[in-house]
């Protein structure tokens, strides 16, 4: 009895302590999807809203684009975003490291889901 109730201690407690280890991750996970967001709404939404183009309808984010243009990486977008290309500015100079990252992988999330909410 006595042992029994110390393994149900032990395994509360060691669930408890799983479940503040992984807090923060997850809360980190929800937060970098919602910088991307914030980034993509400030900075691409003018011309790419729902993953469209419109100045260059072919040149969009949907993910076929990606991959016919072979940017349907995180890295590939996040040099695009950075360097610009053609038409499309540079943002290198505008966006932190870690804002170019976030909105890289927000748009390629969307991209992956059809751009649907």
């Amino acid at each position: 009895m006595i042992l029994q109730k110390i393994i149900t201690v032990a395994i509360t407690a060691l669930f408890a302590l799983l479940t503040l280890i992984n807090a923060p991750v997850l809360a980190e996970a929800e937060t970098s999807l919602d910088l991307g967001a914030k980034v993509f709404k400030a900075n691409c939404a003018g011309c790419h809203v729902k993953g469209g183009n419109i100045v260059r309808r072919g040149k969009n984010l949907k993910l076929k684009a990606l991959h016919k243009y072979k940017v349907d990486n995180v890295d590939a977008i996040a040099s695009l975003v950075t360097n610009g290309k053609g038409i499309m500015s540079a943002y290198g100079d505008k966006l932190t490291s870690e804002e170019i990252a976030e909105v890289s992988a927000y748009v390629l999330e969307r991209a992956e889901s059809g751009w649907k909410k």
